[in-house]
């Protein structure tokens, strides 16, 4: 299983993050080609190689055409300037919405932002659809978010861990003045996450960072046993007396190593949540359920019952990771009818999965496969890529995985 592991030291921002998976290994060229697709002009972008205390890496530098468009791009970062733009949530969704960035990247690039506005929303105590974006709305800052995007979907890790966060310290200025750092919408980002302050005098997890990884991550973890591949490191702007880097790394990770289970099998403490509600119609329920997943929900299933007085109904449940909890609170509270629902610790105990892309010349198709006893177990192509065969040649979903299982070899 292929890990893509986060080492925040010394925090998260964006420009880091996208800095650090291009140095990691993704073709800087593909990303500036999908960036094209938001269609936006009045930027260029650079990958420099620079260094901090000792350590070379990447650092991504968003170059702004026009000055009024500039938010300044501190730290990591974004500090305050005197010409702060402001964009609205809904102005940033129908931008990445309308673009032609690959589905992947798009939809991990809407839930990082939608992350954003609902704490932002809560923060100021306005609804998530009246949130105007500050620092977080510059056009730096969404190249930032969107890069990272990209990244992460042309990287595509079968899981994504991360270590506790530094915050950092002191205060930053920005559009509503100095704050103490950390900032309110990084505290509500973090909520559920583990993580330490006061390492740095400076703010270290700006909100971006924070929003990239809640979104993102499958685990922070504290330690465990693993083969290294590679590491590489996003460059802050700022020069330190301790190096302003963030760390990324591959990892291979030995299923039974991973969980400590004798068997090889994976075992996992997660959390059932589950709720009955009755007057909500199919379309809100579908809304619900992308919602819920955009949340970092592992598994969602609505199934009917029949509720008191005889009215017919759904059970919502929802599986997911501890460090998951407080955002699919906040979606169940804020997406649907709910005003309560039941919640209990659960074992879930599965087999190792890896997920992989195989190619025949310039088509591509996801793989599954699971694991027994470390021997290959069975392989089913993705959903996705036999229903996007079977509509170019006309012919059933079956009939497509049996081309491409004959054209990738059987994979």
């Amino acid at each position: 299983m292929k890990t893509l592991h986060f080492d925040c030291f010394a925090g998260i921002s964006g420009d880091m993050t996208l800095g650090a998976l291009v140095d990691l290994g993704v073709d800087k060229r593909a990303v500036l080609k999908e960036l094209e697709a938001l269609n936006l002009a009045g930027w260029s972008m650079d990958f420099v190689k620079e260094e901090r205390c000792g350590i070379t890496g990447t650092r991504a530098i968003v170059n702004i055409d026009d000055e009024d468009f500039s938010a300044g791009h501190g730290h990591h970062g974004h500090g305050a300037s005197n010409h702060v733009p402001c964009r609205a949530w809904r102005d940033i969704r129908f931008l990445i919405e309308k673009s032609g960035l690959s589905e992947g990247a798009k939809s991990r690039a809407l839930a990082i932002f939608s992350r954003l506005a609902s704490a932002e929303a809560e923060v100021h105590g306005v609804p998530v659809d009246e949130v105007t974006f500050h620092e977080v709305g510059a056009l730096d800052s969404i190249i930032d978010i969107v890069g990272s995007a990209v990244c992460l979907d042309i990287l595509k890790p079968d899981r994504i861990t991360s270590s506790e966060l530094e915050l950092g310290g002191g205060v930053v200025k920005c559009a509503h003045g100095l704050l103490n750092v950390p900032a309110p919408a990084t505290l509500k980002l973090c909520e559920g996450l583990p993580v330490r302050t006061g390492g740095f005098d400076k703010e270290m997890t700006t909100p971006t960072g924070a929003a990239i990884l809640a979104v993102s991550v499958d685990e922070f973890i504290k330690g465990a046993a693993f083969r290294h591949i590679k590491t590489a490191y996003g460059i802050g702007s700022r020069k330190l007396e301790r190096p302003n880097v963030l760390a990324v790394s591959w990892r291979e990770e030995a299923p039974a190593a991973k969980n400590g289970a004798a068997d090889g099998w994976i075992h996992e403490e997660l959390t059932l949540i589950e709720t009955n509600i009755d007057d909500m119609t199919g379309e809100a329920l579908g809304f619900l359920m992308d919602r819920l997943f955009e949340a970092g929900a592992l598994d969602v299933t609505f199934t009917g019952c029949v509720m008191k007085k005889s009215r017919p109904g759904v059970i919502a449940a929802i599986l997911c990771t501890p460090e998951r909890l407080s955002f699919l609170r906040r979606v169940l509270f804020e997406k649907s009818s709910a005003i309560g629902f039941r919640e209990t610790t659960v074992r879930r105990i599965s087999l190792p999965r890896e997920q992989r892309t195989v190619k025949s010349g310039a088509d591509a198709a996801g793989v599954k496969t699971v694991f027994v006893d470390e021997k290959k177990w069975r392989s089913k192509i993705e959903y996705r890529d036999r229903e996007r065969l079977a509509r170019e040649r006309g012919v059933s979903l079956d009939e497509a995985e049996g081309i491409i299982r004959d054209e990738y070899g059987n994979p």
